[in-house]
C-alpha cells in the first residue's frame, strides 16, 4: 500500500492543473439537491470538453449518463461524480501495458516524436526507470540533425549513469543506430534506447527516414525493434491524437509516452486518446527530473484526476 500511496500522491501533484479545472467545474455544477436535467448535462459536457476529454468521448460519456439516469441507476446529482469515475475507468480494458522485452539478447526501443514534445527528456526517464530495475542500458543519439539533442542526451546519460553511442552532428542516424546495436551485442547490454530525430508528422520524407532506422535495427537484431514508443506532448491537446494516428501508420507505434502532463490543465486528453486511438498509453511524464515518470495505470490516473 505504501508504493500505491506514493504513486497516487505523485500523480496528484503532477495532475494538479487538470484536477483544479475538473474539481472547480464539478463543485459548481454538482451541488447537492440539484436536479439532473438537460441544462446540467449541457454544462457537464462543456466542462469535459474544456478539460480536453474530446468531443467524441464527451458525447459518449453524456449519453451513457443520460441512459443511467433514465434507468434509475443514478438518481441524485451527487452520484454523478462516482459515475464519471467508473465510466472513465471502464474505457481501458485489462491489458498488458508493460514494455515488451526481448526473450534473449538486447531489447531495442525506438522513441519517436515531434520536436518540442519532450522526447529526449522522456528517453532519459525511460533509461532511469530501466536502470532502476537492474537493466544495462545503452542510449543511441540518433537525433543527429539537431546538435543540441545530442548534447542534451549526453548530459542525461551522465546523470542517469548509462552509456551512450553518438556520432558527429549531421551524421547518418542509421549509422548511429547500427553502432549502438553493435555495442549492445558486444557489451551484453539489456536495452538499446534510440532517440530518433524529431519529426513533423506532416513531413513524409522525414517519416521515411524513421522507417529506414527501423529497417537497420531489424537487420542487426532479430525481432527488433521490440517497442516503438511515440512521445506526445499533453499540452497540445487534440493535436496529439492526429500525431499518434500518423506516426502509427508510418512506423508501427506500439505504445505512447504522454509527456508534460504536469504542465497542462487538459489532462483529459489521456481519456480522448484511449477512445480515439487504438494504442496503449504506457508511460506518463509528470515533471522534469528523470524519476518523474510513471507507468500508466488507468485506475490510479482517474482517482488522481478526480480527487
Amino acid at each position: 500500500m505504501g508504493i500505491i500511496r506514493r504513486t497516487l500522491e505523485k500523480l496528484r501533484s503532477g495532475l494538479s492543473k487538470t484536477r483544479r479545472k475538473f474539481t472547480s467545474s464539478f463543485r459548481t455544477l454538482l451541488t447537492v439537491g440539484r436536479k439532473i436535467d438537460e441544462d446540467l448535462l449541457d454544462e457537464l459536457e462543456g466542462a469535459l470538453i474544456g478539460a480536453d476529454v474530446g468531443i467524441k468521448t464527451t458525447v459518449r460519456i453524456i449519453e451513457d449518463l443520460r441512459q443511467a439516469y433514465s434507468e434509475k441507476r443514478i438518481e441524485r446529482c451527487e452520484q454523478i461524480l462516482g459515475f464519471l469515475k467508473t465510466e472513465m475507468k471502464s474505457y481501458w480494458p485489462q491489458t498488458d501495458r508493460s514494455l515488451k522485452l526481448a526473450p534473449a539478447g538486447p531489447t531495442v526501443i525506438l522513441v519517436a516524436g515531434v520536436n518540442g514534445t519532450g522526447k529526449t527528456t522522456s528517453v532519459a526517464k525511460l533509461a532511469w526507470l530501466l536502470t532502476q530495475s537492474g537493466k544495462k542500458v545503452i542510449l543511441a543519439a540518433a537525433d543527429t540533425f539537431r546538435a543540441a539533442a545530442v548534447q542534451q542526451l549526453t548530459i542525461w546519460s551522465q546523470r542517469t549513469g548509462v552509456q551512450i553511442v553518438k556520432h558527429q552532428s549531421g551524421a547518418d542516424p542509421g549509422a548511429v543506430v547500427f553502432d549502438a546495436c553493435d555495442a549492445a551485442l558486444a557489451r551484453s547490454a539489456d536495452v538499446v534506447l534510440v532517440d530518433t530525430a524529431g519529426r513533423l508528422h506532416t513531413q513524409e520524407h522525414l517519416m521515411r527516414e524513421l522507417g529506414k532506422i527501423r529497417r537497420v535495427v531489424e537487420k542487426k537484431i532479430p525481432g527488433a525493434p521490440h517497442e516503438v514508443l511515440l512521445v506526445l506532448d499533453a499540452t497540445t491537446g487534440q493535436n496529439a491524437i492526429s500525431q499518434a494516428q500518423t506516426f502509427s501508420e508510418a512506423i508501427g507505434v506500439t505504445g505512447l509516452f504522454l509527456a508534460k502532463l504536469d504542465g497542462t490543465a487538459k489532462g483529459g486528453i489521456v481519456v480522448a486518446i484511449r477512445d480515439q486511438v487504438n494504442l496503449p498509453v504506457k508511460f506518463i511524464g509528470i515533471g522534469e527530473k528523470p524519476e518523474d515518470i510513471e507507468p500508466f495505470d488507468p485506475e490510479t490516473f482517474v482517482e488522481a484526476l478526480f480527487e
